[in-house]
């Protein structure tokens, strides 16, 4: 399964500053269609990510009947992504 959305990138403040790319609605009930035969566990659905050319492998975590991508420095710096971005990420759910 393949989805494109755009939205804006989040901080969370833990004991480390943690950023991540919420999925739309419509991009999270998609995805939510099809949780039981990506997830591994706790809820968490493998994908494989593209932002501005920075391909990448993470999961998705579930948060308030939604989504988030997480964005780690290794994708964030090479792209020149920062809090309040507009950024579109193309995703395939690894099954």
């Amino acid at each position: 399964m393949e989805l494109t959305f755009t939205n804006v990138v989040i901080e969370w403040r833990g004991p480390a500053p943690y950023y991540y790319l919420p999925l739309t609605e419509e991009a999270a009930e998609d995805v939510h269609d099809v949780r039981r035969l990506a997830t591994y566990g706790w809820g968490v659905i493998p994908v494989s990510a593209v932002i501005d050319e920075v391909a990448f492998e993470t999961s998705l975590f579930p948060k308030d009947g939604g989504y988030l991508l997480p964005l780690k420095d290794a994708v964030r710096k090479p792209a020149g992504i920062t809090v309040g971005d507009e950024v579109t990420a193309e995703l395939t759910i690894r099954f």
